[in-house]
């Protein structure tokens, strides 16, 4: 099936002006693809769906391209959070309901493997993005804690066991704020600078062989074609597989896949530096954070120790026009002691959200893969799932297959009502948690 055709999502396709374009790794200029080309494996993007897959298909001798429509890291990849949160956003309870034991015993062997590849890649291309260690659930409510409680004895019954529960004080010790109950701690969690990490990863793939085109947005995308064809304004790319990693981004290029997941616009603030006391005294142990709210509050210390706070979501992927407004009130909440600290970055970005919750991964016509839908899960989501495209390219078929057998659920009402009908969703559960049910 052609595709339909798309402008470009990016402007001028410079990054947006958030604090990690501001400290980001030098990064070489990269061409735009231009005229007609053939190559083994097309990917469509170059964050971190892209750039795994290319990367794990590179280092076993493929011939692999990478098109990207505005840098390396762009979208998600480079303004997320940089929480290495262990998981998908449904949790093992949740797909053991909807889906089977069997689901849910595939998905506990693999919720951990997201973030070994990340640090086994940091490990091998010495990936400089501040990779510190630790990642904590916080909880408001008692509820909130019998819910950590149930989720850490589900990880248990699969054989995962590095989670802790944290008293009220021993929360505390971890982090200076006084308006959590208590909380538990993912010891294999992490956290780390995440345009950095698409940084490193795509000069690791490059190193490897791989090439990447920049400023090349995507305007259709034949993937039905036995050979399939990305053209985009300048150029098309000819090849034997297609894989497409576009997630949030990929917008209007390949119409089955855009009904299946909605863009949701989460965003970020990063504080002035706040010296070694103050630092010390708002997270004292260096972890990041995340409530375990529906519209949760996310947070952890830069390498420079800036605060990074961030939440908030608008549903359909717009931005919201005042950012701060949005954010600092809730910062001032969790830490008063910051009341007046000035922020020197603020930006929005979108991920991609499946009704489900739970990431798709999947085939159209008989050469072209995607995968997308983490739902705000996708640091270590989209590493997983870059290696499982990579093995079904390569042959090795078990693990895809499993997840693609997985049913995706469309949003009520279509592409017409899935925003309203989110954002009521959204807001019964904001209204439970303010409730504290």
């Amino acid at each position: 099936m052609m595709s339909k055709a798309a402008t470009s999502y990016a402007g001028d396709g410079q990054h947006t002006a958030s604090y990690y374009a501001a400290s980001a790794n030098p990064a070489p200029v990269r061409p735009e693809l231009i005229g007609d080309q053939e190559i083994d494996i097309c990917i469509v993007g170059a964050g971190y769906s892209g750039a795994s897959a290319g990367l794990h298909l590179a280092e076993k001798g493929h011939k692999v391209a990478i098109v990207e429509g505005a840098q390396v890291g762009w979208g998600a990849s480079g303004r997320n959070g940089g929480q290495v949160v262990n998981g998908l956003n449904a949790s093992l309870q949740t797909i053991e309901k909807r889906y089977s034991r069997d689901t849910a015993n595939f998905v506990a062997s693999v919720v951990q493997e997201g973030q070994e590849i990340i640090r086994e890649k940091i490990a091998t291309y010495d990936i400089k993005c501040d990779l510190k260690n630790g990642n904590i659930f916080a909880g408001y409510t008692d509820a909130h804690l019998r819910e950590l409680e149930a989720r850490k004895a589900l990880w248990e019954s699969y054989g995962h066991h590095n989670q802790e529960m944290l008293s009220r004080a021993q929360l505390r010790e971890k982090v200076g704020s006084d308006v959590f109950s208590g909380g538990m701690i993912d010891h294999s969690g992490a956290h780390l600078h995440p345009l950095n990490l698409v940084l490193g990863e795509a000069e690791a793939f490059e190193k490897n062989g791989g090439v990447i085109y920049e400023h090349s947005p995507v305007l259709s995308a034949d993937t039905e074609a036995a050979r399939p064809v990305v053209r985009t304004a300048k150029g098309a790319i000819t090849c034997k597989t297609l894989i497409l990693c576009g997630n949030a981004y990929l917008g209007h290029v390949v119409p089955t896949l855009e009904r299946r997941v909605m863009p949701v616009s989460t965003q970020m603030i990063a504080t002035a530096p706040l010296g070694d006391a103050l630092a010390h005294e708002i997270l004292p142990g260096d972890e990041c954070v995340e409530d375990i709210r529906y519209i949760l509050d996310y947070f952890r210390l830069s390498a420079d120790k800036r605060l990074i706070f961030g939440g908030g979501l608008v549903y359909g992927g717009t931005d919201p026009a005042d950012i701060e407004a949005k954010i600092v009130p809730n910062l001032k909440k969790v830490f008063p002691q910051l009341s007046d600290v000035k922020i020197d970055f603020r930006w929005s970005g979108n991920f991609a959200l499946s009704f489900s919750r739970v990431p798709q991964m999947g085939r159209i016509g008989s050469n072209t893969y995607f995968a997308h839908g983490y739902s705000g899960h996708g640091v270590t989501g989209s590493h997983l799932f870059g290696r499982i495209l990579s093995e079904a390219v390569d042959a090795d078929l078990s693990r895809f297959d499993t997840f693609a057998k997985v049913p995706w659920i469309p949003f009520p009402g279509g592409r017409t009502f899935r925003v309203p009908y989110t954002v009521m969703g959204a807001w019964w559960y904001a209204l439970r948690d303010r409730l504290g049910l």
